[in-house]
């Protein structure tokens, strides 16, 4: 990673969440230069005991806490407490993700930091309302938001994405509203404006709903479900089993398409004429879509898709992207060396680059920050 890219040295970090959307924003401000600290309790982050685990580390706590420093404190002892709120008082960012109001309860609210600090609250449902007591994780909401319902298997029920969609946003959110704060921030300082401690409310509903913004606003506006967006748009099984995704945005593709597929009579019939018809007659067109793809492999088809000039690709696993001779040609993913683990392919962060510093062992900086606060250690 370029250090031209990491404007925040200097900045210090406090770091009390756990999971991923809080953890995530705060990796993100560390692979951008700042010191973060990872508060973490005697039985660590939970995040460390899921996914594949060695050594009291695992691959989704690496991927969410890269470049931190880890110190262990029980704050359910008033000496941990105390110590939270010393590492509190001289944060220019404050990230947790307790239940609205814990966080004020162990004294590590808004008033423990410095006057011009940003505060960063990650929730399920928000700090106020009716829901904000409730718990919330990945999945549930994924449900709440709307984006299960708009993932239907062929089963017909709704399902979550395979991956942590939710938390990913969510963090990706949050970092872009603490990168917000600080620019005002320091837009403040270069002007001489009193201080203002900023707090900054970012829920895994909130999260959702900004990339569910599309549909929300069109299902919203109409009263009801809007129709799939460009049918027969999809994933289809070749002759060879491999799964091939095509992508349509124009109604002349569709036609395009249909002359590949050796249909070329489909653009003809009424009911395929255009996107909002062929959504209505979706049962109709999708049989016929789906048994021209099982008379050729897979690769046949995307050459005759690509000639065409339209938007395809095989439908990979995450072995397959990796072994990708584009994805190896392009550096788009390199060797994380975790000592507890040994090495993860690590994709690199879009626009800075790779991030590969490791993360940290649970209480591995934990005497080493006392230290610096001018605490002795136990």
């Amino acid at each position: 990673m370029s250090e031209e890219m990491r404007p925040y040295r200097g900045l210090r970090v406090l770091d009390a969440s756990q999971g991923i959307a809080g953890p995530y924003c705060g990796m993100l401000l560390a692979a951008s230069g700042a010191e973060v600290v990872k508060l973490e309790p005697p039985g660590g982050d939970w995040s460390r005991g899921l996914s594949t685990r060695a050594n009291g580390q695992s691959v989704m706590h690496v991927t969410f806490n890269r470049g931190k420093r880890s110190i262990v404190l029980d704050l359910k002892q008033a000496e941990g407490r105390a110590t939270a709120q010393a590492l509190a008082a001289r944060a220019d960012v404050l990230i947790e993700a307790f239940r609205p109001g814990v966080a004020a309860r162990l004294g590590l609210g808004p008033e423990a930091t410095p006057e011009d600090a940003i505060c960063l609250s990650i929730s399920g449902f928000g700090q106020q309302g009716p829901y904000a007591g409730q718990p919330c994780t990945d999945s549930v909401a994924q449900g709440f938001s709307g984006l299960a319902a708009l993932n239907p298997g062929p089963d017909g029920a709704p399902h979550k994405v395979g991956t942590l969609v939710a938390d990913v946003v969510t963090g990706l959110s949050a970092f872009a509203a603490v990168q917000a704060a600080l620019a005002q921030r320091m837009l403040e300082r270069g002007g001489a404006a009193p201080p203002q401690r900023r707090v900054l409310d970012v829920s895994l509903m909130a999260g959702m709903a900004g990339l569910l913004a599309m549909p929300l606003a069109e299902a919203g506006l109409l009263g009801r479900a809007p129709a799939a967006l460009n049918l027969p748009a999809g994933s289809y099984q070749a002759a060879d089993g491999a799964w091939v995704m095509v992508a349509l945005v124009r109604e002349t593709e569709f036609v395009a398409l249909c002359e590949v597929l050796g249909l070329p009579e489909l653009p003809h019939d009424p009911r395929f004429a255009s996107f909002a018809a062929r959504a209505e007659h979706r049962e109709a067109l999708l049989p016929l879509v789906r048994a021209a793809f099982t008379t050729r492999p897979a690769e046949d088809w995307l050459a005759r898709l690509g000639t065409a000039g339209l938007l395809a690709s095989r439908v990979n696993t995450p072995l397959d992207w990796l072994a990708d001779p584009h994805v190896q040609a392009v550096g788009a993913a390199a060797p994380l060396r975790q000592p507890e683990m040994g090495e993860l392919p690590m994709p690199a962060l879009p626009g800075f680059g790779h991030w590969l510093a490791p993360a940290p062992a649970l209480g591995a900086h934990t005497a080493e920050i006392l230290r610096e606060l001018a605490i002795p250690a136990r």
